[in-house]
């Protein structure tokens, strides 16, 4: 038997602590702000900054998933593009804000689901909750990562 690909693995020991309903919906509404507010933030201070954060996040997805590579490619131009089109002044304060109450969310999914973030064990889960989220839409979907 083949051993399970680091994927699979890193996405079962997220779900360890995502497994209840409410923090689910939770994380799937947060996680995206908050990659949406971190481009916003990275953006505010040169929009290089934001493309070159995208970029190196893709290049870890890569090694992890072509699939999920390339749906995270379609979320991050999605986003970048989003960017681009808001007033720059507005960029800044609106990812803070959003940014903040984004996380506080989480915080609550968190206590509602009575298990830590992810992230307090481990750093890379900050870059595998985007994962998590997209995992459910593939599986819906009926896509393979």
């Amino acid at each position: 038997m083949s051993e399970p690909r680091t994927i699979d693995t890193l996405l079962a020991r997220y779900g360890e602590s995502h497994l209840n309903p409410v923090n689910e919906v939770i994380h799937f509404v947060c996680v995206p702000v908050i990659v949406f507010t971190l481009l916003g933030l990275a953006w505010a201070i040169h929009p290089l900054v934001a493309v070159a954060l995208s970029l190196l996040a893709l290049g870890y997805y890569f090694t992890l998933s072509k699939p999920f590579a390339v749906g995270m490619l379609l979320m991050s131009l999605a986003m970048l593009g989003l960017l681009f089109a808001l007033p720059p002044a507005t960029i800044l304060p609106l990812s803070l804000a959003i940014f903040v109450l984004a996380w506080i969310g989480q915080f609550i999914g968190h206590k509602i689901e009575g298990k830590k973030p992810s992230f307090f064990d481990d750093l890379r889960f900050l870059l595998i909750g985007p994962l998590f989220v997209l995992s459910f839409l593939y599986r819906r979907l009926k896509l393979d990562y």
